[in-house]
């Protein structure tokens, strides 16, 4: 258990310091790139969702993503030089990954009685563009609102408390269960300390903003708060689909990526469920930052 526990970390705050980096000292359109990588290795990981074994098959779920990734570079008009991209066809990009992670959570909560409406390769195909493409235009979004980058650490460390507080919490007091037939580890008293977790977090953020970034209004602090309860919500969400999606094949992890970890996927469900809702959130309340 400590070992384990000690390749988790050691594991994560490697990955930290990549993100970091990246999120700070990159330029947005290279930014655009390194996260059209990162998409597209959870997209090869997705393919292990599709229940099909023929490389065909993968590698056409891969092109397709591919093509789409480059499709929103031109539709965003995400370019080398640019310092702003449209900010109403991403909304529009972001409203439609809200609106599919809505849907995934009335999927997760008929399950397993509605498996077979859902249980299809091509079905499962779409999830995942559905998952992943909001997830890159939700993050170029942000680094192009703020190109030092806060905004996109702020959205992840956020995630992270959500993760760690209910870890933390769940193992030591977890006993009614969330969802049992999802995920028989994850239980209420987990949820309860990530959200505590968050909501702190979120307030050191929301006041270091307003002190060092840019003065909010009560309204703006309030809406940014809330923020904390949307993380919550929608990462405890993009975990029990995944799980969902991992259970329905048989699998423990999504990869072998990450050491401790399991894979890629199984790292940034979280933060695939939260993207849409937070950098919505963010463009209604923060406009006036681009």
């Amino acid at each position: 258990m400590a070992s384990s526990l000690k390749l988790r970390v050691i594991t994560a705050l490697i990955l930290m310091a990549g993100l970091v980096g990246a999120s700070t000292l990159l330029s947005p359109f290279v930014f655009a790139l390194f996260i059209a990588l990162v998409v597209l290795m959870a997209a090869w990981e997705w393919t292990g969702f599709l229940g099909v074994q023929a490389m065909s098959a993968k590698l056409g779920f891969l092109g397709t993503l591919l093509l789409m990734l480059l499709g929103l570079f031109f539709l965003l008009d995400v370019r080398p030089g640019v310092a702003v991209i449209d900010q109403a066809r991403a909304a529009g990009v972001l409203a439609l990954g809200l609106l599919f992670w809505l849907l995934a959570i009335v999927i997760i909560r008929g399950y397993p009685a509605n498996t077979q409406s859902w249980n299809d390769s091509s079905k499962i195909a779409l999830m995942g563009l559905c998952a992943l493409l909001p997830t890159w235009v939700g993050f170029v979004q942000l680094k192009y609102l703020l190109p030092e980058g806060y905004l996109v650490l702020a959205l992840i460390v956020m995630v992270a408390a959500v993760d760690i507080g209910a870890y933390f919490v769940g193992s030591a007091l977890g006993h009614s269960k969330l969802a049992p037939k999802l995920s028989p580890n994850k239980s209420w008293e987990g949820v309860w300390g990530g959200l505590i977790t968050c909501f702190l977090l979120g307030l050191a953020l929301v006041w270091a903003m307003h002190r060092f970034l840019t003065p909010l209004t009560l309204g703006q602090m309030a809406t940014l708060i809330f923020l904390s309860l949307t993380v919550t919500f929608f990462g405890v969400a993009g975990d029990l689909v995944e799980s969902m999606l991992k259970r329905n094949c048989q699998l423990k992890d999504s990869g072998s990526l990450l050491p401790g970890h399991g894979g890629l996927l199984d790292r940034v469900d979280g933060l695939m469920a939260v993207t849409p809702a937070f950098v919505l959130i963010l463009l209604l309340t923060l406009t006036d930052l681009a």
